[in-house]
Formats: C-alpha cells, structure tokens, sequence
C-alpha cells in the first residue's frame, strides 16, 4: 500500500514538471530562427560567452597560472617580457623604401632650402607640420659604436616629436641619444630596406651632445682646477660608452648608462681621485646582496693609486627593476665582503 502511494506522488510530481515547462513562453519564431543561424555560423550567444568565462582549462603541473598576473619578468603565457633598454648612443633617419624617398625629395623641392645642407634641408621639412606624415614613413636606427642596433618605434604617434629632434641641423662627432623603452622581436627585412635588427618601442629619447652635458656638470669645491675636473669628466663618460657590447639592454650596462647620464656625482669622485693621483682603472657591476624582490645592483668604481699601486674603490646602489632606474644609495666607499 505504501508503495502504491509513494509511485503516485512520483507520477504526480512528474506531471506538474512537465505543466510548468510547458507553460514557459518560447521567443518568437523570428528570433528563434535568428538564434539558430547565429549558432549555425558559429556565433556565440552573451550566455554562452559569459558561460566560458568563467571556465579554464586545467592546469598541468609546471605550467603558469592562465588567470595570475605577471611577476619577475614573465607574462601571464610563461613567456619573458620584453627587455628593458637603456641605451646611449646615435640616431640616424633611413629611408626604408624607394617610394618614402622618392616623395621626400618632391617635398623638399617644393620647400625653401635654398642655401641649406643636406642635413638642415632634412630638418627643415621633417620639423613641419604638415610634413609629419614623411617622418612615420622613415625607419630611425640607433647605431651604438658604429654598429647598427636599434630599429626605434614610438609607443605613441605624438611621439614622433623625439624622433626628429634626434636629427641635428649641424651633426657633431659628439652627438649622444639616450633611449629608454622596451625592446622588442627582430625587425622582418621589409621593415627597413632588409635590415634585422630588434625593434625598440621607446618611451623617452633625450638628445644632448658630449661638450654640452660635460659643461653641465657641477664642479665640487674639492678640486679648484676647472679644465681638470671637465676632462676628468669626459674620461669617465667615454669610457662608459666604449664598454664592450654596452647596448644599453643588460641590468649592468642599463645602470652604467644612466649614473653617465643622470649621476654627477661619479664624475666629481674621479675629479677628486685625479687629485690625488689615483687613475680610474675599474668599472664593475654586480648583483647587490640587498636584492630580492627588487632588481637591484652595485657599480663599482675602482681607482689606483700611479705610484703605490693601491687600490681603493667607491660604489652606488641602483635599482634597475623597471624600465626607469633610479638610486638607492650615493657612492661611498666599497669594501670587499
């Protein structure tokens, strides 16, 4: 008997599930056909798409966290971001094409530059307004020691700007770029007129030329002589310049580069070590003991002595993490650990 009532209440309740959906009211038919065919052409539907997001696929032991944001330098795919530049060297403009060259001397023969060199003629137009457009279709290269090493790309248009004040009406051998951005893939051979070299997206290019910046530098009260502190300075910037491989894409040389151009200090330390008859004979970084979640590294300035041969050294903390270095400590004097 109890079974007979329980099978009932189940019939029962089957059938008012059945009611209610069929009480439930179906879309109209146009809309229904629309939904069929969005579906048929593979259309995903907001419900469908909302459904997906929510869902991801396992993951496999070692592999990166698809849904984690990024941390020591890799992207949320377990590929290295890109490097971090910053690097001095020069910038020359190239015509990546016969066309873009073609249609920069029809400009030019338009202009006025009667009377001007090559160089202020190709000034002249590219700092025009209207001849903005020719300057996007140039390809800027850094060359660092000769060596073509950039191919540079404006992270944004307004930035084009920074790359015609690179051009110089009157070019000296002195001339320096500073390049800070990120860098990228090899550029494809098509990009400009088949040279591979990586692509740089930077953020800030500060033009300046040697005598100019040399001239800048405070001089410290220690030392009286005016032409020796100007070329004790000129011997410490040219000797960061001429490191080995300095393209500006290392933690070490992208530290060096910016205590050269951002640090006046290592200039007056080797001023006064000149003073006292002791010759910049090292340049060394290394990885500071006081890193851990920040990037951080200690250049060290070794000087000797000419007659005693001893040697004494000063170093400074800078923290190369981001794309923007800055300083942790001033220089004091290093001692071996």
């Amino acid at each position: 008997m109890e079974q007979d009532e329980m099978s009932q209440q189940l019939e029962n309740q089957s059938d008012e599930a059945g009611n209610a959906s069929a009480n439930v009211p179906l879309p109209p038919r146009r809309a229904r056909k629309s939904l069929s065919q969005g579906q048929a052409k593979g259309v995903s539907t907001f419900a469908d798409r909302s459904a997906r997001a929510t869902l991801y696929p396992a993951q496999a032991e070692g592999a990166p966290c698809p849904t984690c944001g990024t941390m020591n330098g890799h992207n949320p795919n377990g590929g290295q971001m890109a490097n971090f530049i910053y690097a001095l060297g020069r910038v020359e403009p190239r015509f990546p094409t016969m066309a873009a060259e073609r249609e920069f001397a029809q400009v030019t023969g338009r202009a006025d530059t009667a009377g001007l060199t090559d160089r202020q003629a190709l000034y002249n137009v590219l700092s025009q307004r209207e001849n903005r457009y020719l300057t996007r279709q140039l390809c800027f290269v850094m060359t660092i020691e000769g060596m073509d090493t950039y191919i540079l790309v404006p992270s944004e248009p307004g930035d084009t700007d920074l790359l015609v004040n690179t051009i110089r009406p009157a070019p000296t051998p002195g001339d320096v770029d500073i390049v800070i951005g990120s860098q990228g893939p090899i550029a494809p051979p098509e990009m400009c007129n088949g040279l591979q070299v990586p692509i740089v997206v930077f953020e800030q290019i500060y033009s300046f030329d040697r005598d100019t910046i040399i001239q800048a530098l405070p001089r410290p009260e220690t030392v009286q002589d005016e032409a020796a502190f100007r070329g004790a300075a000129a011997e410490v910037f040219d000797r960061i310049m001429q490191l080995a491989d300095n393209a500006g894409a290392s933690d070490e040389h992208r530290a060096l580069n910016y205590l050269a151009a951002r640090y006046p200090t290592i200039y007056a330390v080797t001023a006064e070590a000149h003073q006292r008859n002791f010759s910049l004979t090292g340049v060394e970084v290394r990885p500071s003991r006081l890193s851990g979640v920040r990037n951080i590294v200690d250049a060290i300035f070794s000087y000797t002595n000419r007659q005693t041969d001893f040697t004494e050294q000063h170093f400074v903390r800078v923290d190369v993490t981001e794309m923007f270095p800055f300083l942790v400590t001033r220089m004091q004097p290093f001692f071996e650990r």
